[in-house]
C-alpha cells in the first residue's frame, strides 16, 4: 500500500493520544478497531474490508521506528505477520 504523508496524519494522531482501547483509526480510506494490545505492539482489524477473510495490521513501536505490517486473512495470517515483524525490528535494532 501507498500511502500519502496526508493519508496518515489521522493515525499518527491516534499513536499520540495512545487512547488504543476507545477510538477507531484510520490509515488511508481503512477504518481499523484495536483488538489486542502488548507491550510493545498492538493487533487492528479492519472494520471497512470488502476481503471475505478480513484485513488486519501489527503495529510495533520501537524506540526508533514505528512499524505497521498490513495482512489480509485472519489468525493465521496476523501470526505470520507478527513474526515478520519481530523480526524486521530486532534486524533494525
Amino acid at each position: 500500500m501507498k500511502a500519502k504523508p496526508a493519508e496518515l496524519a489521522s493515525f499518527l494522531d491516534f499513536m499520540k493520544r495512545g487512547n488504543y482501547q476507545s477510538e477507531f483509526f484510520f490509515i488511508g480510506p481503512k477504518q481499523y478497531l484495536v483488538t489486542s494490545i502488548h507491550e510493545q505492539w498492538f493487533g487492528a482489524r479492519c472494520v471497512n474490508t470488502s476481503e471475505p477473510a478480513g484485513e488486519g495490521v501489527i503495529v510495533m513501536q520501537s524506540s526508533a521506528f514505528l512499524l505497521v505490517a498490513m495482512y489480509d486473512g485472519s489468525i493465521g495470517s496476523a501470526s505470520r505477520a507478527m513474526l515478520a515483524v519481530d523480526q524486521f525490528v530486532w534486524q533494525l535494532s
